[in-house]
């Protein structure tokens, strides 16, 4: 029956892209979309800015970004760049809104508008959920819609969803560029950009990047090595084929940071202390992406697009790490083991879009499907330490504090546990967009999920397995007093399965249990009062409810619940000829409303900073010479549920200047924590507290030939 299911979800998706192929357009062709995704164009050329009016990604369907009634922040590559900016995770810092996980080292994971997720990550729409860091090599957009977005993501996406545009090849003309760059540390960044049309209908381009990673911090190093080809193919007046692949591979140490002291906060002046062994702390990932994508215009407003999309990945991390400290003794305690996972999704997609309507009433009508199977094998060997316990007075996994910390003899012992999983869905939604006359536009939509999970515990013979349907509704108001402002009202919900984000196990005690619900709503508004900027605002409440709690007696029920009440603002583009900016505040106020899993009722969130501040500008003083000033402000956080450990507020100043030596070639210089502040951005639990980076310089040079 699986693979019944399996064979009938791809070759619904195939015969999707099939009939798109094969369908005789309509005599009139229909005018070109500006927010279509499909039309985006990359010349390779800065003529982009930090603005962006493409609001597709949050609706799947040609929608303007002021019209979209959902918070939406972004970042271009002109903002990347001019940021000298590789990693998502370090993008997504300059997000209010986003505080970061550590990752244990080895991830991207994020929280969103207070709600952890180590899988709401997606590529052109489509999800990219392992475990692993990304790189934006290959980026043409980074976009985080906030709130609940289960009609156009799915499961998940309780706090939000980043999502990443990838760069297609375009048809228009030959671009070459590249950019080279090293900082103070000695890590170094090399990245390649190649676009050629191979014949007027055909265009090939690769982005390929090699970069090696090292910072303040002991034994820290690292590399990472991507190449990503991409093929656009005009197949006739209507229709288009984009073909792409990624293989990105990175090796680095696994670094967990420093513990707390005294149960309050980081452990000071230990800031470059390497608390591990590099020998063995090490994470290794390889990351294979294909995507297929078909699009068709039918004539008479109808449009049609088709996507299946293969991913595997192989990844595997180590680690000794601390676990707390002795302040009497003036030791630290060690912890230690391997991890490893290999994944394989298979993701078919299809969508779509009837616009029709006259001058009174228009409608954009969304009818889409997705169907994937996910299957995950995820194993762990623990460590233990074999030093005879009382030798010098300490336990084995004990060793004195000192700038370079002594590991005790330790041996590796597998088979710990080794988690088997195969996870097919089945999605099909309908979302309609109503626009009455020139003021009112009304967004409504459901989407029906079949969520399908089987897994096994091999080493305990224990089996899970459960079948969740869930229907997710969304709806929004919009009020347009003219066609620069929009001010909106929306509602939405998502779902999560009791097995989490990653679905490795599903437990005796999770299999009896519905899915837990977030519920977004908010109040805002999107005003543009230049052409090239856009100004939002928004008010916010998700709660999440359905959270397991057990009491003392033993008994689990889905009483937990937690809210998270929210107010943000920001401004992003053109705001003279000589200014570019995007500015943006956010206010988060959560708290555990009810006793749950995560803890009693009354605690604050986990990393959830009432404060964040982020400000990036760029000034352009001549056609040859400008500069850039940035500041990131959070103010203080708790590293865990326990509201004991908490990461003190901090300001961080970063500045750039840059030079262009003529039409081909430019210089840039980026600092980073100008004012050399000492402070703690992330954490993974209370013992695991993510030192920054103190002052560092960067510079870089661009060509474009």
């Amino acid at each position: 029956m699986r693979d019944r299911f399996s064979r009938a979800a791809l070759l619904a998706g195939a015969a999707f892209i099939f009939t798109a192929t094969t369908a005789q357009a309509e005599d009139a062709a229909q005018p070109e979309r500006d927010y279509l995704p499909s039309n985006i164009v990359v010349t390779g050329e800065r003529d982009t800015g930090y603005d962006n009016d493409d609001g597709s990604s949050a609706t799947k369907t040609p929608t303007p970004l002021i019209d979209v009634p959902q918070g939406v922040s972004f970042i271009t590559e002109d903002q990347l760049e001019d940021q000298s900016i590789r990693q998502l995770n370090e993008a997504l810092r300059y997000v209010p809104g986003i505080s970061m996980e550590t990752g244990e080292g080895h991830r991207d994971e994020v929280f969103i508008r207070g709600q952890e997720s180590t899988a709401d990550f997606y590529i052109d729409g489509l999800r990219d959920d392992a475990q692993y860091y990304r790189s934006l090599y290959n980026i043409e957009r980074v976009e985080v819609l906030k709130g609940a977005n289960a009609l156009i993501f799915g499961r998940g996406a309780g706090g939000g969803a980043i999502n990443r545009v990838a760069k297609r090849a375009d048809l228009a003309g030959q671009a070459v560029s590249g950019s080279a760059s090293v900082d103070s540390f000695g890590a170094f960044a090399l990245l390649a950009d190649v676009n050629q049309p191979l014949s007027g209908d055909v265009a090939l381009r690769v982005n390929g990047t090699y970069e090696e990673f090292d910072s303040h911090r002991d034994f820290y190093e690292g590399r990472f090595y991507g190449i990503s080809p991409t093929l656009t193919a005009q197949l006739g007046p209507q229709t288009t084929l984009i073909a792409s692949y990624t293989y990105d591979d990175d090796k680095r140490v696994t670094d967990r940071g420093v513990p707390s002291v005294g149960g309050t906060g980081p452990l000071r002046g230990y800031d470059e202390t390497f608390f591990g062994d590099p020998d063995f702390n090490e994470a290794e990932s390889q990351a294979h992406i294909a995507r297929l994508r078909l699009e068709h215009d039918f004539g008479g407003g109808l449009t049609a697009n088709g996507t299946i999309q293969y991913a595997n990945y192989d990844k595997v991390y180590a680690n000794i790490l601390p676990t707390g400290v002795n302040t009497a003794a003036n030791t630290v305690f060690l912890g230690g083991y391997r991890d490893y996972t290999t994944r394989e999704n298979w993701i078919g997609q299809g969508n779509l879009i009837w616009q029709t309507g006259g001058d009174m009433v228009e409608s954009t009508l969304l009818l889409g499907f997705e169907a994937s199977r996910q299957d995950t094998v995820n194993g762990r060997d623990t460590v233990s330490f074999t030093r005879a316990p009382g030798t010098d007075g300490l336990d084995p996994n004990e060793t004195p504090l000192a700038e370079t910390i002594f590991v005790p003899p330790y041996a590796l012992n597998p088979g710990a546990r080794l988690r088997d999983s195969q996870l097919e869905t089945l999605s099909f939604y309908i979302q309609e967009q109503l626009q009455i006359g020139d003021h009112i536009e009304l967004v409504g939509g459901l989407r029906w999920d079949r969520f399908d999970l089987q897994t096994l515990d091999v080493f305990g013979g224990v089996s899970g397995d459960r079948v969740d349907e869930k229907v997710s509704p969304r709806l929004g108001v919009i009020v347009k007093p003219d066609a620069d402002l929009s001010i909106y009202a929306s509602y939405a919900e998502s779902f999560l399965p009791q097995a989490g984000d990653q679905f490795l196990l599903l437990s005796p005690t999770s299999a009896q249990f519905e899915p837990e619900k977030f519920t977004n709503y908010e109040l805002g508004l999107k005003w543009a009062p230049l052409e090239k900027v856009l100004v939002n605002a928004a008010v916010f409440r998700l709660e999440r409810s359905k959270t397991p709690f057990t009491d003392s007696l033993g008994n689990t029920t889905l009483s937990g619940e937690s809210r998270v009440d929210g107010f943000e603002i920001g401004a992003v583009g053109e705001i003279t000829d000589f200014w570019q900016a995007n500015l943006g505040y956010t206010y988060l106020d959560g708290e555990l409303r009810t006793a749950s899993s995560f803890g009693p009722a009354g605690q604050r969130l986990q990393q959830t900073p009432k404060h964040q501040i982020a400000a990036w500008n760029r000034f352009d003083v001549t056609e040859a010479f400008g500069f850039g000033f940035g500041v990131i402000h959070q103010s203080d956080q708790f590293a865990s549920f326990s509201n004991t450990v908490e990461l003190p507020s901090y300001w961080r100043v970063d500045a750039a200047a840059y030079y262009t030596v003529n039409e081909r070639v430019s210089v840039q210089l980026n600092i980073e924590n100008l004012f050399d502040e000492t402070y703690y951005p992330s954490a993974h639990g209370n013992n695991n507290i993510q030192p920054a980076e103190p002052f560092s310089a960067r510079i870089g040079v661009r060509l474009a030939l």
